[in-house]
């Protein structure tokens, strides 16, 4: 059994994609049928926050097509469910330390390709209204989606 609480959390980005009507995209997890995300993955060491998202959007949704509108001026920390600590991330991480940052996809549906990067993080994908994600997520990021819900619901306004 692991301590969770002396592991350190993953450093992590949080993508806000939005689409030009203000909508968001999220994609459901292939592993978790029925639970559905924002694009987010570990920081490289020496890797700047914007250089990371763009990454992350490439590997996860198979484009970079978009801009930066803000960066969240806090961190979030999120504490995985005891049962996946032991298998997530060869258990060194209790959670992730989310940078969230809001961009602005200037793309078109067809440069998204969720098998461009395998394997694959997402089934399938839409865009939906901010607010509505919370409906979306996995009990345990819902502090973090209220978290991106404050912090960029300006954008939609």
């Amino acid at each position: 059994m692991i301590n969770r609480d002396i592991l350190p959390y993953r450093p992590c980005v949080g993508i806000c994609l939005f689409n030009a009507i203000g909508q968001v995209f999220v994609g459901e997890r292939i592993d978790t049928p029925g639970a559905w995300q924002m694009p987010q993955g570990g920081i490289d060491e020496n890797e700047l926050i914007e250089d990371t998202a763009l990454r992350e959007l490439r590997e996860e949704i198979g484009t970079d097509k978009a801009e930066l509108l803000k960066i969240a001026a806090e961190t979030i920390c999120y504490d995985l469910p005891e049962h996946l600590v032991t298998s997530l991330w060869n258990g060194k991480y209790r959670g992730q330390e989310q940078h969230w940052v809001a961009m602005r996809f200037t793309g078109c549906s067809e440069d998204i390709d969720l098998n461009a990067h395998s394997p694959a993080e997402f089934s399938s994908w839409q865009w939906v209204e901010l607010h509505k994600t919370l409906d979306l997520i996995v009990p345990f990021k819902r502090k973090v989606y209220e978290f991106v819900i404050d912090q960029f619901s300006d954008i939609t306004d």
